[in-house]
C-alpha cells in the first residue's frame, strides 16, 4: 500500500475539524479559563496538531510524567516507612521506660516532620523542574501557548491544552 500525502482538501478538513473540537473544549472551561485561549491561539495550536508528531510527543511526556510522579511518591512512601520502622524500635526497646520511650518518641516526631517536610519541598522542586522541561519541549516543538513560566494561572491553562491534545489524540480524526 503505497502512502500519499493528504491533499489540501484533507488538510482542510482536518484543521477544521481541529478548530472546532478545540473550540468546543475551551467553551466547555470555567470564563477564566476561556479569555486566556483566543481563536488565534486554537487555531495555531489545530494547525500544529496537522502533523502527528505533537500528539506522540505529548503522549511521551505524559508518560513520562505519570512515571516520575510514581517514582516521588514511592520516595515519600519508602522515607515515611523508614520513621515507622525507627518508631517501632524505640517502642521495643524501650518499653520497660514510659518517660524515655515518651521523650524519644517525641524527639523522633520532631525529626520526622522536619525530614518529611524537606523531603516533600524537594519532591515539588522535582515537579516543578518536570513542568519546566515540559513547557520546553512543547515550546521548542513550536506548540502555540507553551513557554516555560511558573505562573499558576499559565501553567494551568497549558494543562489544559494539554488535555484538549490527549483528548483529540483519541478522535477518529478526518484525514
Amino acid at each position: 500500500m503505497e502512502v500519499t500525502d493528504p491533499s489540501p482538501q484533507d488538510l482542510q478538513r482536518k484543521l477544521y475539524f481541529l478548530v472546532e473540537q478545540l473550540q468546543n473544549m475551551a467553551g466547555a472551561l470555567p470564563p477564566k479559563y476561556q479569555m486566556r485561549l483566543p481563536y488565534e491561539l486554537l487555531s495555531g495550536l489545530a494547525n500544529s496538531l496537522l502533523n502527528d508528531t505533537i500528539f506522540e510527543i505529548v503522549k511521551g511526556l505524559m508518560e513520562i510524567q505519570h512515571v516520575t510522579e510514581k517514582h516521588l511518591f514511592q520516595q515519600r512512601l519508602q522515607l515515611i516507612n523508614q520513621h515507622n520502622i525507627q518508631i517501632q524500635e524505640a517502642i521495643s526497646s524501650f518499653s520497660n521506660d514510659p518517660e524515655k520511650l515518651a521523650e524519644i518518641k517525641a524527639a523522633l516526631d520532631v525529626k520526622h516532620k522536619q525530614e518529611l517536610k524537606q523531603t516533600d519541598m524537594r519532591l515539588v522542586q522535582q515537579l516543578d523542574q518536570k513542568v519546566a522541561d515540559q513547557q520546553s519541549i512543547l515550546e521548542k516543538a513550536g506548540v502555540p501557548g507553551f513557554y516555560v513560566t511558573n505562573n499558576p494561572i499559565e501553567i494551568q491553562v497549558q494543562m489544559r491544552l494539554c488535555d484538549f491534545i490527549i483528548r483529540l489524540s483519541k478522535m477518529e480524526i478526518p484525514s
